[in-house]
């Protein structure tokens, strides 16, 4: 009766074994080669043209880096550490920090051709919109 005992619990190591190997392989497919957070988007289809909001706060315009290449947007760009001002005092401990800072870049795959000659894109609280005129045969 040992014997079957040692059988079922050198399966279920193994099997744990498997699991934690399997984990451990789709958490580390997640992270990309390049140390850049993504923005969060909402991408919208209106008639005749694409429209995608980017959640930008705290970003300098001058910053971002904005392409648009047949069937792909690729927005990059850099967002300081947010800080309390100097006449705060100084800092004795970070409590939370989830603010995304450092550089960022997102590639967004359109569904339909664009004419990439009349994107625009203006930037307001914190929100980057983007307007994506689609082409006249799509």
């Amino acid at each position: 009766m040992n014997g079957s005992r040692d059988i079922r619990l050198r399966h279920l190591q193994r099997r744990l074994g498997d699991i934690a190997f399997h984990l451990t392989k789709v958490q580390f497919s997640q992270f990309s080669a390049t140390s850049a957070w993504q923005p969060a988007i909402n991408a919208y289809r209106y008639d005749g043209c694409i429209k995608i909001c980017v959640d930008l706060a705290g970003v300098d315009k001058a910053t971002i880096d904005l392409r648009v290449e047949p069937g792909r947007l690729v927005l990059r760009g850099r967002r300081a550490m947010p800080q309390p001002a100097a006449s705060e005092g100084k800092c004795v401990k970070v409590l939370t920090m989830e603010i995304d800072h450092g550089p960022f870049e997102r590639e967004v795959l359109l569904p339909e051709e664009v004419e990439i000659n009349e994107v625009s894109a203006t930037q307001s609280d914190g929100l980057l919109w983007i307007s994506l005129p689609l082409r006249a045969n799509a």
